[in-house]
């Protein structure tokens, strides 16, 4: 009996453990060696002892005494040894500022030296940038790094240091903006995500706009295509109907009275544009229109958006890369193919007939992915006419799966944007470096929470944004910070550096 009940218990966990597989559950973790430390061991591999192999400056040399030298010893020199040391300690300096009477009877007071003010009332531009670093950059929650300081002997109140956090950051603000408009301006294509943010108690979005030169985030409450093209525009404010405006309401069948009174209208005025400075005379020229089912204000909308998106010098040809959110699809849209892969990988064979067919389709996936790659490298006519016939032979694939079947049905419509490289093999095949980039904004959520004013929120985007952008420029954040907060403005703007780097070979 009791070998009777053993088996069973073994049976039944084994059937658990079966349904938990198959509903994509995760069982007992298996814990390995980590993957980051192979990676900086790998990365040390062969370095010296002594680190970056830049030679070191000595900041001070102290000789040490021998003691106890046995008499009639011969000198013999030094032996080094470098020691580097971090210095940490506080320093309040009292600036006692000339005052003087003038003839004409006016007091006038001498001006504190360039930099120490610096925006931070009594709290001087090193604190600054340390606060900002350890917040922004090493992520640090404000009871942490209030603690911290406070035992480095700075007496500094929470409220005082989260205004440093967040307040008087305008030309940070202006930056980042800056950052999109040239990013968008100078850039082939562009990478795009969006993930959870709340703000004040409320569930929004952040979306992440990219590439190799820059990173840009902004927190909304909404993720719609509306709301893309807004994020777009970066900073503008315009709504434009014109010649896009009205192809793109056309491919959204718009009904035809409303593209015939728009063409009409646009036909009366001389630049062939009609301008809606801001949402208040857009709104009023959709009541005039008589524009008001929801999906009719949806499509003119994003026509006027879309336009006015161009009509500030974004390339048309901007190719935009996401992993197939239907908010994205606007310009030209390429389509990630890790993700669309990642389809396949989610289905689950009950028998071995389907799970063969199953890996036999991936694994030609795999390899048509592959040979992409290679085709980036050196494109021929030739190669391109083969890989179309691949993936269309592929997508026609049937087997005794019939989801899979369907999976590869809807591959086969996403062949435009999944093989839009073929024709721009500047482009990526995956999504992720957007990934990559969100991943930083997903730790601080999650080190956080959400955020409660508007200026945490809009901090927090700003300093994702310049933080992730001065990497990928090479750029130290700390000596930005530095150069920043004191106003030396010794390193370009980022806007700058991008244009720099988008004209470089």
């Amino acid at each position: 009996m009791r070998e009777d009940n053993h088996r069973l218990r073994e049976e039944n966990q084994t059937l658990r453990d079966e349904v938990a597989r198959l509903k994509g559950q995760k069982g007992k973790p298996s814990i390995g060696p980590s993957r980051l430390n192979q990676k900086e061991r790998k990365k040390r591999r062969g370095a010296r002892a002594g680190g970056t192999g830049v030679k070191r400056q000595l900041d001070r040399t102290e000789v040490v005494k021998m003691q106890g030298v046995p008499e009639g010893s011969r000198f013999k020199g030094y032996a080094n040894f470098d020691v580097q040391e971090l210095v940490i300690r506080t320093e309040t300096v009292r600036y006692r500022l000339e005052k003087w009477v003038t003839p004409d009877g006016k007091l006038v007071t001498a001006k504190l030296p360039v930099g120490v003010d610096a925006g931070g009332g009594h709290f001087g531009a090193s604190l600054q940038r340390f606060i900002l670093y350890q917040y922004y950059h090493a992520l640090v929650t404000e009871p942490l790094l209030l603690e911290q300081l406070r035992e480095f002997g700075v007496q500094i109140s929470a409220g005082q240091m989260h205004r440093l956090i967040t307040d008087g950051k305008e030309l940070f603000h202006q930056e980042k903006d800056e950052i999109l408009r040239v990013g968008l301006r100078v850039s082939g294509h562009i990478h795009v995500d969006d993930t959870g943010a709340r703000h004040q108690g409320k569930n929004g979005y952040c979306t992440h706009i990219g590439n190799e030169w820059f990173a840009w985030f902004e927190s909304t409450e909404s993720k719609s295509r509306i709301n893309f093209l807004t994020l777009l525009r970066s900073g503008h404010t315009d709504f434009v109907i014109n010649d896009a405006a009205l192809e793109y309401m056309g491919g959204q069948e718009l009904p035809k009275a409303w593209l015939a009174q728009f063409d009409v209208e646009l036909e009366a005025t001389a630049s062939g544009d009609l301008v809606f400075a801001d949402n208040e005379s857009w709104q009023a020229a959709l009541k005039r229109w008589g524009v008001t089912g929801k999906r009719h204000l949806r499509i003119v909308t994003e026509g006027a958006l879309l336009a006015a998106v161009l009509s500030h010098g974004v390339n048309p040809e901007l190719v935009i890369v996401s992993d197939d959110a239907g908010q994205f699809n606007v310009l030209l849209h390429a389509l990630c193919w890790i993700h669309a892969e990642r389809v396949l990988a989610k289905l689950v064979g009950f028998n071995d007939g389907q799970r063969a067919a199953l890996e036999q389709v991936r694994t030609a996936v795999w390899e048509l992915y592959r040979d992409l790659k290679a085709y980036k490298t050196a494109p021929t006519v030739a190669a391109k006419s083969a890989l179309q016939q691949r993936f269309d032979e592929l997508c026609a694939t049937r087997t005794c799966f019939t989801s899979l079947n369907l999976a590869l049905k809807r591959m086969g419509r996403n062949k435009r944007e999944l093989l839009l490289v073929l024709e721009r093999p500047d482009l990526p095949l995956h999504n992720n470096l957007s990934e990559g980039d969100v991943r930083e904004y997903v730790k601080r959520r999650k080190i956080s929470g959400g955020t409660r004013s508007d200026e945490g929120r809009r901090g927090r985007d700003t300093f994702a944004s310049l933080k992730k952008t001065c990497r990928k420029l090479g750029i130290s954040f700390w000596n930005y910070l530095n150069d920043r907060v004191r106003g030396e403005a010794r390193i370009p703007l980022l806007s700058q550096l991008i244009e720099a780097r988008s004209l470089s070979p």
